[in-house]
């Protein structure tokens, strides 16, 4: 395995362990322009990063504090401002505009923490500030009020527990698909469902009384949460039209 495959096959989100030590400007300067080298719908990079130093607005907007944070927006403004420079018209916005820079933004979003962790700093990835107060959020951070949405956020910094294990992935049927999609027969999705509950595959789920499952959890509480904000997160959306 190359140095590049050990990297991306270490990564392993850091949820809230993060020691005092700063990540340095250097370091930071790599990363970022790591970030910007990912693929790019006709060279647009519809997307604009905001770096966090400020611990206290981290921990307030996107419940975790490390030693940065970079919240990753799609962002039409400044393709749209150069339009305006250069006497064209510049049609943005609507939801395939949206799939393809939203798609551009995570792209660049996982280049950085690809990059971050290449250096030995630790990640977080958490789409928090959606279950924030978004206009607070867009006042705190000076977003364009139209053609700009926070799509995701990384936290980075150094981990307090180094012995925190990796995640397990599923990477059998039902996720790779050859030829043609693979519907999972009965069979399958109670081997999944194991898999969800195996200890050796590190899915991050302990048993309680409440839930012997992990998809007994998923479903009836984790998914039922999302129900409180999909219709602000349209609004907004729409509010900054980028929805139509």
């Amino acid at each position: 395995m190359n140095e590049t495959l050990k990297a991306i096959h270490s990564l392993k989100s850091t949820h809230g362990n993060f020691s005092s030590r700063e990540i340095s400007e250097d370091d930071l300067k790599l990363i970022l322009e790591a970030s910007v080298q990912a693929a790019t719908a006709s060279s647009c990079q519809n997307y604009s990063i905001i770096v966090i130093d400020d611990k206290a607005v981290m921990k307030e907007y996107l419940d975790y504090a490390g030693s940065k944070a970079l919240v990753f927006c799609v962002d039409f403004t400044r393709l749209a401002d150069l339009a305006k420079f250069l006497d064209h018209e510049y049609y943005c916005g609507g939801l395939p505009d949206f799939i393809t820079s939203a798609t551009d933004t995570a792209l660049a979003a996982q280049t950085a923490a690809v990059a971050a962790n290449s250096l030995g700093i630790d990640s977080l990835f958490t789409n928090s500030v959606h279950r924030k107060d978004l206009d607070k959020l867009y006042q705190k951070l000076k977003l364009p009020s139209k053609l700009c949405f926070p799509l995701i956020s990384l936290i980075l910094g150094y981990s307090t527990d180094k012995s925190q294990p990796k995640k397990g992935r599923l990477k059998g049927p039902g996720v790779i698909h050859y030829g043609e999609y693979h519907r999972l027969d009965t069979d399958e999705l109670e081997k999944m469902t194991n898999q969800y509950d195996d200890p050796e595959m590190k899915m991050g789920f302990t048993p309680n009384e409440s839930y012997k499952r992990y998809l007994d959890w998923f479903f009836c509480f984790w998914c039922s949460q999302f129900k409180d904000y999909t219709e602000e997160i349209t609004a907004m959306l729409k509010k900054t039209d980028i929805l139509k």
